[in-house]
């Protein structure tokens, strides 16, 4: 017999980074699962990734205890890297952060493929190019 999941609860964590202290005790605390327990297993896993955010979605049963599956990093992350900037645009109709390739957009649409609602990759390239778009970010 199944478990009965009691709260799904997704975090952006930095890479082998994750401390009991907020945002990972304040999210999980109220749900009453072994917080270090979740730390160590996402620092352990997310060891090789270091400079990334990797979301983590937390799956917490009504026994109190829990699964977790790591997802891939933010798209937004991911441009920002491929691109070379701090961050996006605040007005990004009138000011560009900066630029991107087409091929970097391939790439990270690729990469963001498993995690999106599309398994065609132009449809993955479009969505990339919107997020791209509204940070600011130039496609060339």
């Amino acid at each position: 017999m199944a478990k009965k999941v009691r709260a799904v609860v997704t975090l952006q964590i930095p890479a082998g980074k994750a401390n009991p202290a907020p945002p990972v005790g304040t999210a999980l605390g109220p749900h009453g699962i072994n917080i270090m327990d979740f730390v160590k297993g996402y620092n352990e896993r997310t060891a090789g990734m270091d400079g990334q955010i990797i979301p983590a979605q937390i799956t917490i049963f009504e026994d109190r205890s829990f699964t977790f599956v790591l997802k891939t990093p933010p798209a937004s992350d991911l441009l920002r890297k491929a691109a070379g900037v701090p961050k996006g645009s605040a007005s990004q109709l009138q000011q560009v952060a900066g630029k991107v390739t087409a091929e970097q957009v391939r790439q990270i649409a690729t990469q963001k493929l498993p995690d999106l609602n599309t398994s065609d990759v132009e449809q993955a390239i479009k969505s990339i190019e919107g997020t791209a778009r509204s940070m600011g970010i130039e496609v060339v």
